[in-house]
């Protein structure tokens, strides 16, 4: 149940802080504050990751299994956007 949050608000959050605090800080030391913020992003998300990994493919199957997996696809598609969006910056720079 603690795997979603860990895994999906860390991700949301890893595009604007690599956008409006390390490529174009917006505020006074936003690159040193990207810089203590993107660590933590990733390990909480990777801990949301695995707990929703090896809830999806806990037995017995049931609701969780499905809503684990269910996440786990939001996740991928959260992954897929943000690709892009870095992508596309560095096109622009």
């Amino acid at each position: 149940m603690i795997g979603a949050p860990l895994a999906i608000v860390p991700a949301l959050v890893f595009l604007p802080a690599v956008t409006f605090l390390i490529v174009f800080p917006q505020i006074a030391h936003g690159r040193a504050i990207g810089f203590l913020v993107l660590p933590v992003c990733a390990l909480a998300s990777s801990a949301g990751l695995w707990r929703l990994a090896t809830g999806a493919v806990q037995k017995p199957w049931g609701i969780f299994n499905v809503l684990n997996f269910a996440a786990l696809f939001v996740l991928l598609i959260i992954a897929g956007y943000t690709g892009l969006f870095l992508a596309l910056m560095t096109l622009k720079l």
